[in-house]
């Protein structure tokens, strides 16, 4: 059974009437009122085939509309609640309702979404791409292989100055987010990259600008985190890499790896210069996933 015309045309106003004040209270975009105005017809639908209206649903109602919706996502089904929630709470400050029958409804778990990475093979095809044979190439590349191994966050990079090295102990010092300090190890083939580039190619780079910048750009000035952004981009493209490549991606292909490589998870944390451990487990789901792709490939029973 559908709506019928009057009935339908009722409710509709009730929905713009929400709409309207949703606006006016936080000035949501045309896009977002539009989706609202989606779920909440379709929520409408669905209770007028069941007998129901918008103002006499209760909890149980609302439960079994989102039990309808598995071909959904679990974002799309937490977003369809909340556009639900939202109605109710007008409806309940307007005094139209005396109970908001959604308060009573669990909202679905959104589960963390799994950093993108690469492989290592990628890795390794993304850090041969630049010409070392020219200036830029070979700061370039020291930047790459210091970022794997590393693990530093794109801003950390590019804003290192030279005092914040110690290749004697080949150790770079990072101040982070909430100014909290680290020491982290840059390893043996990116601190012999690091010495190539500090003798042979940073010289020229700052000659005129006397910058203490380890990676200045062509100015001889810090360089942005957009433009390093675009660098990585054009060696993905040099390289063969389709998946979309960011700095970031490549402080993830760093945590995963070690992780896959047996390191311990605080140890990972401590390195990434992460405050709270469950910031970094998300790590442990993508080695977990390498780990049953080995299994499925590998095992005779796999």
């Amino acid at each position: 059974m559908s709506i019928e015309q009057d009935e339908k045309g009722r409710i509709e106003d009730i929905i713009s009437a929400f709409l309207d004040g949703l606006w006016m209270e936080r000035g949501v975009s045309d896009n977002t009122l539009a989706a609202y105005r989606t779920d909440l017809m379709h929520f409408a639908k669905w209770l007028s085939q069941h007998g129901e209206g918008l103002e006499t649903a209760g909890d149980s109602h609302i439960r079994l509309y989102l039990g309808t919706l598995g071909q959904y996502s679990t974002r799309t089904l937490a977003r369809r609640l909340s556009s639900i929630r939202n109605f109710y709470s007008y409806m309940l400050r307007e005094g139209r309702l005396t109970v908001n029958p959604s308060t009573r409804v669990e909202a679905p778990r959104l589960g963390r979404p799994l950093p993108k990475s690469l492989t290592e093979e990628e890795v390794e095809s993304l850090l041969a791409a630049p010409d070392t044979e020219t200036l830029l190439g070979l700061r370039d590349r020291t930047m790459l292989e210091v970022l794997y191994a590393t693990g530093l966050r794109v801003s950390e990079l590019v804003g290192l100055s030279l005092t914040q090295l110690n290749l004697r102990q080949g150790l770079v010092r990072v101040t982070g987010k909430g100014n909290k300090e680290r020491l982290v190890p840059l390893g043996a083939e990116s601190l012999d990259w690091l010495q190539r580039y500090l003798q042979n190619g940073r010289p020229d780079l700052v000659a005129n600008s006397g910058s203490e910048a380890v990676f200045p750009n062509r100015r001889g000035t810090q360089m942005t985190r957009q433009a390093f952004w675009h660098v990585i981009k054009r060696y993905a493209g040099l390289a063969g890499i389709t998946k979309p490549l960011s700095p970031h991606v490549l402080r993830h292909a760093f945590a995963t790896h070690l992780l896959n490589h047996g390191a311990d998870l605080r140890a990972v944390q401590m390195l990434l210069g992460h405050t709270d451990i469950s910031t970094t487990q998300i790590y442990t789901h993508v080695a977990r996933e390498r780990l049953k792709g080995l299994h499925a490939a590998h095992h005779p029973r796999g």
